[in-house]
């Protein structure tokens, strides 16, 4: 399937738009775990805009990422379904700068007499 060419049509409608990239990033990453997948979007004579189209239909004013690509994949694979887990480490590299601590940029000490103040 010629990825470029099915999903770089251009999109009408400004629910469509909105999810278009996400959802194509997603039947993308889809079609590369399962090829029986991408075969089923070549197949079904559907295009990506009508996909957009029915992921949108009855959504209201707001959609789960979620949930736009369970209904993304259901329509051209009705018996597919998408999972989703989240997980957090709290002890984990996430590529954040450390915080700084007052240790860390600790400068000499400055030592003082105090009969170098008093000059008598």
């Amino acid at each position: 399937m010629d990825r470029e060419k099915y999903f770089g049509e251009k999109i009408e409608g400004r629910k469509e738009q909105a999810i278009a990239s996400a959802v194509r990033e997603a039947l993308e990453s889809f079609c590369d775990q399962e090829p029986e997948f991408e075969q089923a979007i070549e197949q079904s004579g559907k295009t990506f805009q009508e996909c957009l189209k029915e992921v949108v239909n009855g959504c209201g004013s707001c959609l789960s990422d979620i949930e736009a690509y369970r209904r993304a994949v259901k329509f051209y694979f009705s018996t597919a379904t998408v999972s989703f887990k989240m997980t957090i480490d709290l002890s984990g590299d996430n590529g954040a700068v450390k915080p700084i601590t007052m240790t860390e940029n600790k400068k000499d000490t400055l030592s003082i007499s105090l009969d170098d103040l008093l000059d008598f």
